[in-house]
């Protein structure tokens, strides 16, 4: 790992939390780079190495425990200082001139930042920052339509969220400073103080953003999208309308979406295809005559057949339909979905169904709203067109090359 004096191009070090969410990006990027010539080394779980590999990348094996300063993990993990002291010394060796670091993958960051490397923090959802006169990020609420509620939020803003006393966040944040402080960096002077001040690409749609004030260091890329080779799979035989349900890799290990949507369907006129998104799983329940439930697919192929998707609200899930402009409903199991599905009705390209309200009537009546209202699938395909035209991970990778410029 020696860097070598005659090198072509940039050293980058690109790290991400290994959750496919996570990682799918930070491989567009780093696989975008390597294409333009860059010595790229990616940083996350050891399951994606031969990926990683596969796309001419060194891989550097995450830890995937860690312990946070009072917050224990399993297993006697090694502490976040210690690991990023680790990423240092590997640094050494390598002699990256830009590190990209996924905004859950902390340890890379804080390794950066004691080499003195510049870093870059890589957002693959919309931008979490709080913004005074919208509501916090993990509320996952719609912005205020007049004066009065965005004096509102305002004046409430700061009080709830992550920095109301005594919540999971705040102890995670006093952790982090614990850590920091232990590596010999200053206390974070904001909540959001591991985005970083030098540049942060925030891989989502620009209609998915509410209007806020931006620093100057953030840029809306567009989605970086990567997808794994699979084979094709066969589609529900027919002309009718074709329903994707993509599920959740993390937030539904019961599969209720999937059986949901498969009773909400059945008697609609309708072809539905539902993936586990879980390689070697099988479907053992009941499946309709004009539906079919397989363990992966090519989002590729579905969504090119398809006219309409339902899904948990994954960023990338969504991204993927809004790029394919297929109208989408979006069931939010968790806060980061929720956040993804208010945001995506606030857009008109789909529609949110509250987690609580989930049911084969409510989903039904979702579904048939998607393909019935010619409004949705037009404001789905002006996101499509606006994607063809926005490349996210090459505009990543002109803004990292720019950055490790001015280094």
């Amino acid at each position: 790992m020696t860097a070598a004096a005659d090198d072509a191009g940039t050293r980058v070090l690109v790290a991400a939390v290994g959750w496919t969410g996570h990682v799918f990006p930070a491989l567009a990027l780093a696989g975008e780079l390597r294409r333009r010539g860059h010595r790229v080394a990616l940083e996350t779980f050891e399951r994606w190495r031969v990926v990683a590999e596969g796309l001419g990348l060194e891989f550097w094996a995450a830890e995937e425990q860690i312990e946070l300063a009072g917050i224990a993990a399993p297993g006697g993990a090694p502490s976040l200082a210690a690991v990023a002291r680790g990423l240092v010394a590997g640094m050494e060796r390598f002699a990256p001139q830009v590190v990209v670091s996924d905004l859950y993958t902390v340890a890379p960051a804080l390794a950066a930042e004691v080499a003195g490397v510049p870093r870059a923090s890589l957002i693959p959802h919309p931008y979490p920052a709080l913004e005074p006169g919208l509501p916090p990020y993990p509320l996952g609420l719609a912005p205020p339509r007049t004066p009065l509620g965005s004096a509102a939020w305002r004046a409430i803003g700061p009080l709830v969220g992550p920095r109301l006393p005594n919540t999971q966040l705040r102890r995670v944040r006093a952790a982090l400073d614990r850590e920091r402080a232990a590596l010999g960096l200053a206390p974070y002077t904001e909540y959001d103080g591991q985005i970083s001040e030098q540049l942060s690409l925030v891989a989502t749609f620009p209609q998915l953003e509410y209007p806020r004030a931006w620093p100057r260091t953030a840029h809306v890329t567009g989605p970086m999208a990567f997808e794994l080779a699979h084979p094709e799979v066969e589609l529900p035989p027919g002309d009718r309308p074709l329903v994707l349900v993509a599920a959740s890799t993390e937030r539904d290990p019961a599969d209720q979406l999937i059986e949901t949507t498969l009773a909400a369907l059945a008697r609609e006129p309708v072809r539905v295809v539902a993936t586990l998104n879980r390689r070697g799983s099988r479907w053992t329940r009941p499946t309709p005559g004009n539906a079919t439930v397989v363990d992966w697919l090519s989002y590729g192929q579905a969504m090119a057949a398809a006219s309409a998707v339902v899904c948990h609200g994954g960023h990338g899930t969504v991204a993927r339909a809004l790029a394919a402009g297929l109208p989408t409903a979006v069931c939010p199991p968790a806060g980061d979905m929720a956040v993804n599905g208010a945001r995506l009705a606030w857009s008109e390209a789909g529609l949110m169904l509250p987690h609580r309200l989930l049911g084969p009537r409510p989903l039904r009546l979702a579904v048939r709203r998607l393909l019935a209202e010619p409004s949705f699938a037009r404001r789905a395909g002006e996101i499509a067109a606006w994607a063809r035209e926005h490349d996210g991970a090459a505009r990543g990778a002109d803004l990292v090359e720019r950055l490790a410029a001015s280094g």
